[in-house]
């Protein structure tokens, strides 16, 4: 087995165990806003849609919060039945989701493999070399960028509709700041280092706030 191989398996494993992210509060009915969070980072960490917490929170669509502000996450009978985010396929059905997205692939790399994290999320670890340019997805607008999410490294995620976002993890060299709109393909930051140490991008896809396999949409 060569070398990049056995590197990108232990990465992988990585994400799988102790790296692999957020604390997995995913029962957790409130949250307390601190410093450098946004909504949507927020939703994120917690597997909810943004949108939801804006409605139980009566958040306009500026989506402002601000630090110490105490949130509701869940709407008290789906807390009590809260369970860790489960990857779904993307939607056979119409749904309405806003203007579509034209999916590009955000970089490619020597080797790509498909994880998922304890806490359900799903998405590609993409193996490179650092420095090289890291793509957004989709068009769209940058909801946050930071380094607040444990086991994403440094974050950068995108809100491409009202359905869909896509989140970059383990980059460096942010080129793009929260609130700026963005093109399909514009470079928005450059590989780093993922828990190993080894060059990767984690790149993640997520409708209504739940995570789905990347690979459905990417082109072939």
């Amino acid at each position: 087995m060569s070398t990049r191989l056995i590197l990108l398996s232990i990465s992988a494993l990585m994400l799988l165990t102790g790296c692999a992210g957020d604390p997995p509060p995913r029962a957790a009915s409130t949250y307390t806003v601190k410093a450098g969070d946004t909504l949507y980072s927020i939703a994120w960490r917690h597997g909810v849609d943004y949108r939801e917490v804006a409605k139980l929170n009566g958040i306009g669509r500026d989506y402002a919060i601000k630090p110490g502000q105490v949130l509701r996450l869940r709407s008290s009978a789906r807390t009590a039945a809260a369970k860790p985010i489960t990857p779904r396929e993307t939607p056979r059905v119409a749904v309405r989701t806003g203007p579509p997205v034209d999916w590009s692939w955000p970089t490619r790399g020597v080797r790509t493999a498909l994880t998922t994290r304890p806490n359900g999320g799903q998405g590609l670890t993409i193996e490179g070399e650092v420095g090289q340019e890291i793509r957004a997805a989709g068009s769209g607008r940058v909801v946050y960028t930071g380094s607040g999410m444990l086991g994403y490294g440094q974050l950068v995620i995108i809100k491409h509709n009202e359905a869909y976002l896509s989140a970059y993890g383990h980059t460096q060299a942010v080129r793009v700041r929260e609130g700026e709109s963005i093109r399909a393909g514009q470079a928005i930051a450059t590989m780093g280092a993922g828990p190993t140490g080894n060059p990767m991008l984690y790149f993640e896809i997520r409708l209504h706030g739940q995570p789905i396999n990347p690979q459905t949409l990417l082109p072939r």
